[in-house]
C-alpha cells in the first residue's frame, strides 16, 4: 500500500489529536478526579498510536503506547495523577509534536525516546512515585527529545532570531570556553555576560543562565544574541576577560540559523500538503466541516493564491454589478431591473461565501497558549491563570499566520515581568494567583487583541532612565513625554529594563520586532500601564477583507466611504449645538457629550467648507465605548465596495485606509473610523 497517499491525512489528524491531548491534559490538571477527561485523553492517545503504527512510524507508536499504559491505569483507578506524572506526559507530548513536525518537514519521524519510555515504564511498574528520590533523578530523563548535535531553541526563540535577521539586526552565536585551571568559573561567566549585555540582548544561553550562575557546566557555554556589534568586536571584548581560553563568534544569516537548529517545540503545526518553506506566502486555507459522532473534522485545503484570484475576480464582478444597478435605474426597464435584482441577491450570497473562505477563528492561534503559560509559570514558580475570551473572532488567514509569534512574545513578557512572584503579590494584598487576560473582539473594520495582566505595571522612571542610558532619548525629551509615550519606548530597538540576562524574554528583548511585525500587517500596538495594578498591550489589526459594506457620502465634489460596521446612526447637527470645550469641538448626543470631527478639515477637502452651513449632516461612529460625530456634506447611500490598498499614496493621511471604484467609474477614498476617534 502506498502510504504517501495517506501522509497528508495522517499529519492533519495527528495535529488534531495532539492539540486535543494538550487541552485535555490541562483540563485534567485542574480537575484530576474527573475520569471522563481521562477517557477522552486515552481515546486520542489510542487513536494516535494506531495511526502511527499503520504508517510505520515506530518511535511515535512506541512512545504513545507507553503513555497509553499510564493513562489506562489512571482511568481504572489504579494510579493517581500527580505533578510528576503530568510533567512526564506533557514532555511526552512535546516529543510527539517534535516527531510529527519532523515528518511534516520530510523526515522519518525517528527520535531516541528510550529514556522517556523508561520513565513511563517505571511509573507503570510503581518504581517511580511523586515522592521518591528516583523521580527527582529521572526528571532529566523525561526532558524533550533532542537530536544529537542540535542546540535546543524553542519556537519563540527561533522566531525572534529569525525576525531580527529580517529586520536588519545582527544575530551572533558565541561559544566561550573558560580555562581548565580557572577557580571561579561562574565569576568569569558573569563577567562575560556583562559584556554580552552591553553588546545586545541574549535570547538563548546553553546551559541556562541559572545553571551557569551555579557552576552547573563544564568549561564551555553557548550564547545566541541580537546585537549591532560585529563578530570581531564581540570576540575582542569577551577575549579581554581574564582566564578565557577561547572565543568563537559566528554571525548567522537566515539559512545558517535554519541549518543550525530547528525549533524543538513547534508553536503551531502547519497544515500543508507541500514541504514547508520558510517565509512562503502561499499556504493553505482550511474550512472544517462540523464533526459528528465524535469523528475528526474533515479539512479541505485550498492554496491561498487560488483564493486571492477568486477574490479579485469577484471584486471585478461586484464593480460591474453596481454599474448594472445604476444603468437599470436610469433605463427604467422592469425586466432589466428584475434581472439585476436577482443577480444582486445571488452575488450577495456568493460574496458572503468568498469572504468567509479566507476567515479563520483566532482560536487556531489562541489554543496553544494555555499550555505555554502553564509551562512558563511552572518554570518561574508563579501561579498564573490565563483567561481567553473572544476566541471565535475571525481574521483573514494571512493575518492569522503572522500574528502568532508577536502574541507569544507579549504573553511571555506578561507572565515573566508583569505577574509578580507569589510572595510579592501577597505583600501587596493581591491574590497569590496572577491573571492574564487574552481577548479578541471586532470594532469596525478592525480586530483588536488585548493582553492584560494584573501584575506590577511598568515603572515610568525606570523606562526613562534606561532609554536615556541607551541613547534612545535625551533627558530633556523625557521630561515632556506623556506616560503613554514613555511606555511606547519599550518597543525601541535594543531597549530592555531586565536586571539580569534571562532565557525568558525580558521586556524589550525583541519587542521592536513585535512592533515591526504588527506594523507590516497594517496594524498598530499600544501599551497602557498603572503601577501596582497591571499592564495592557492592545493590538489593532485590519480584517483585510477585500469587500465591505459602506456608507457613501460627499464632501463637495468628492466621494468617500465609511464602513457600516462602525456607524451607529446618521443625524443632523446644528452649528449652535457645537461647543468649544478646552479647545475641542463637542456636542450633546443622547445625554452624553461627544467630540465633533470635521472630515473636511482632516483630509484638506479643497472645495468644501462645513462652517458655512447652519445645519450639518453627521455620521455617529463608535469604537468600543468611545463615540464621535463626523461632519459631512451629504449622504449618497449604502453600497458594497471593493477595498483596494493605496500603497504609499496618501501615506500621510492616517484616516484613509484605502480606495474603491464606484459603479460610475469614479474613485472614492475609504475612511478609517478608528483613526477618526483617535
Amino acid at each position: 500500500m502506498d502510504m504517501n497517499a495517506y501522509l497528508s491525512m495522517f499529519i492533519d489528524e495527528s495535529n488534531d489529536h495532539l492539540q486535543s491531548l494538550n487541552e485535555n491534559l490541562l483540563r485534567l490538571e485542574s480537575s484530576p478526579e474527573d475520569l471522563s477527561i481521562v477517557q477522552d485523553i486515552f481515546r486520542s492517545a489510542h487513536t494516535l498510536k494506531g495511526m502511527s503504527a499503520t504508517m510505520g512510524f515506530e518511535d511515535l507508536a512506541h512512545l504513545t503506547h507507553e503513555m497509553e499504559n499510564v493513562l489506562d491505569l489512571v482511568r481504572n483507578g489504579k494510579l493517581r495523577m500527580n505533578s510528576f506524572i503530568f510533567d512526564t506526559l506533557f514532555k511526552g507530548l512535546d516529543a510527539l509534536e517534535s516527531m510529527v513536525q519532523d515528518i511534516v518537514g520530510g523526515g522519518t519521524g525517528s527520535a531516541d525516546v528510550s529514556e522517556l519510555v523508561g520513565v513511563l515504564k517505571k511509573i507503570v511498574s510503581g518504581e517511580i512515585t511523586a515522592d521518591s528520590e528516583v523521580a527527582a533523578a529521572s526528571a532529566a530523563a523525561a526532558a524533550p527529545v533532542q537530536q544529537a548535535g542540535e542546540i535546543e531553541l524553542d519556537q519563540f526563540q527561533f522566531s525572534v532570531l529569525q525576525q531580527s535577521i529580517g529586520s536588519g539586526h545582527r544575530v551572533l552565536k558565541a561559544v566561550v570556553t573558560i580555562r581548565e585551571d580557572c577557580v571561579l568559573k561562574s565569576a568569569r561567566a558573569y563577567m562575560v555576560f556583562n559584556v554580552l549585555e552591553q553588546a545586545g540582548e541574549v535570547v538563548k544561553s546553553q546551559p541556562s543562565v541559572q545553571d551557569i550562575e551555579q557552576e552547573k557546566f563544564d568549561r564551555s557555554f553557548t550564547v545566541f544574541l541580537i546585537s549591532q556589534w560585529t563578530s570581531d568586536e564581540l570576540k575582542q571584548q569577551i577575549g579581554s576577560v581574564s582566564e578565557i581560553e577561547s572565543v568563537e563568534v559566528t554571525e548567522l544569516d537566515a539559512d545558517a540559523l535554519a541549518a543550525l537548529s530547528r525549533p524543538s517545540r513547534p508553536s503551531e503545526p502547519e497544515r500543508k500538503t507541500d514541504k514547508p518553506q520558510a517565509g512562503a506566502a502561499a499556504g493553505s486555507a482550511e474550512r472544517k466541516a462540523p464533526a459528528s459522532g465524535g469523528a475528526v473534522a474533515k479539512t479541505i485545503r485550498v492554496d491561498i493564491e487560488r483564493l486571492d484570484v477568486l477574490m479579485n475576480l469577484f471584486s471585478e464582478l461586484l464593480i460591474d454589478r453596481v454599474r448594472l444597478e445604476q444603468l437599470a435605474s436610469e433605463i427604467r426597464s422592469n425586466e432589466l431591473t428584475e434581472t439585476v435584482e436577482h443577480m444582486s441577491r445571488i452575488s450577495a450570497d456568493l460574496q458572503n461565501i468568498v469572504m468567509k473562505l479566507r476567515m479563520v477563528p483566532v482560536e487556531t492561534v489562541f489554543n496553544r497558549f494555555p499550555r505555554m503559560v502553564r509551562d512558563l509559570a511552572k518554570s518561574l514558580d508563579k501561579k498564573v491563570d490565563l483567561i481567553i475570551t473572544g476566541a471565535e473572532t475571525e481574521l483573514d488567514r494571512t493575518v492569522i499566520d503572522e500574528i502568532g509569534d508577536p502574541l507569544v512574545h507579549l504573553l511571555r513578557n506578561s507572565v515573566d515581568h508583569g505577574i509578580e512572584p507569589v510572595e510579592k503579590r501577597l505583600e501587596a494584598g493581591k491574590p497569590e494567583t496572577g491573571t492574564v487576560h487574552l481577548r479578541a473582539f471586532h470594532s469596525g473594520n478592525n480586530v483588536f487583541i488585548e493582553i492584560e495582566d494584573d501584575g506590577g505595571g511598568i515603572r515610568r522612571d525606570k523606562v526613562l532612565a534606561t532609554a536615556v542610558k541607551r541613547g534612545i532619548i535625551t533627558e530633556e525629551q523625557g521630561k515632556t513625554m506623556s506616560d503613554e509615550e514613555v511606555y511606547m519606548l519599550i518597543f525601541a530597538p535594543g531597549f530592555s529594563t531586565a536586571d539580569k540576562v534571562s532565557d525568558i524574554s525580558g521586556r524589550g528583548v525583541g519587542l521592536d520586532v513585535v512592533k515591526s511585525k504588527i506594523n507590516a500587517l497594517g496594524g498598530s500596538v499600544t501599551v497602557t500601564s498603572e503601577l501596582g495594578k497591571g499592564t495592557v498591550f492592545s493590538i489593532q489589526l485590519p480584517l483585510t477583507l477585500s469587500i465591505i459594506s459602506a456608507m457613501l457620502l460627499k464632501l463637495g465634489s468628492e466621494k468617500y466611504a465609511i464602513p457600516l460596521s462602525s456607524i451607529m446612526e446618521t443625524t443632523v447637527v446644528k452649528r449652535s449645538q457645537i461647543h468649544n470645550i478646552h479647545g475641542n469641538a463637542m456636542t450633546e448626543f443622547r445625554g452624553a457629550i461627544i467630540p465633533v470631527v470635521s472630515l473636511a478639515e482632516l483630509i484638506d477637502s479643497p472645495d468644501y467648507d462645513d462652517s458655512r452651513e447652519e445645519e450639518c449632516e453627521a455620521v455617529i461612529i463608535r469604537k468600543g465605548d468611545k463615540w464621535a460625530a463626523v461632519l459631512v456634506d451629504d449622504f449618497i447611500g449604502q453600497s458594497d465596495i471593493v477595498l483596494k490598498p493605496l500603497g504609499k499614496y496618501l501615506s500621510g493621511y492616517n484616516v484613509i485606509s484605502g480606495a474603491t471604484i464606484l459603479g460610475d467609474g469614479q474613485v472614492a477614498l475609504i475612511i478609517d473610523p478608528n483613526a477618526l476617534i483617535k
